[in-house]
């Protein structure tokens, strides 16, 4: 599993920090911890882009599944 810590990150690092990891890393699961307040929407983007799931563990932290 993969972790991507964005916090204090301004979209649109986190998704596309989500991004990049979802197209170079053979990681089955991710987390995202992230506190900017569009990075749920953003992230929610991107997993749905790369036909992955997402779940959200508690308020600011996410994580998307293969």
């Amino acid at each position: 599993m993969e972790l991507i810590d964005a916090r204090g990150l301004q979209c649109p690092w986190p998704a596309l920090r989500l991004a990049r990891i979802l197209r170079e890393s053979k990681a089955l699961a991710i987390e995202i911890v992230a506190d900017d307040p569009n990075a749920a929407r953003e992230i929610a983007a991107v997993a749905a882009a790369h036909s992955a799931r997402l779940a959200v563990v508690e308020p600011g932290r996410f994580r998307v599944e293969r």
